[in-house]
């Protein structure tokens, strides 16, 4: 078993329930985790046999280009994602970021993280 991470996939999106996230949007910041066996591309050195960062960062800046109310709704999308197109992948923890979200007060980020195995 092993881990890959992406870390702060950055992107601007209009998740949100309130109306001006919906129109003007906000700055977001994603993080995975997945979970796979890296023991076979770990010997073999091949992309073919691991699971590539680069398709998984497309699939969060896809997902996160599909407007939600909910960071949680967002988050589990780009979850089931990794299930549908990566059948390597074990178990993947998401944390999705609101920076400097609108609450009336000085706060630097949101943030939902969920986590589910097969």
């Amino acid at each position: 078993m092993g881990k890959i991470r992406v870390n702060n996939i950055r992107v601007h999106s209009n998740h949100g329930c309130l109306k001006e996230e919906m129109l003007i949007g906000s700055d977001y910041r994603v993080d995975l985790e997945i979970h796979a066996n890296l023991s076979k591309p770990s010997q073999s050195d091949k992309l073919s046999e691991t699971v590539d960062y680069v398709h998984l960062n497309n699939i969060v800046k896809e997902e996160m280009a599909i407007r939600s109310n909910l960071l949680e709704h967002v988050a589990k999308r780009i979850v089931d994602r990794i299930f549908l197109e990566l059948t390597m992948v074990d178990k993947a923890e998401v944390e999705v970021s609101k920076i400097n979200p609108p609450m009336g007060g000085d706060v630097e980020s949101v943030s939902v993280k969920v986590e589910y195995s097969r």
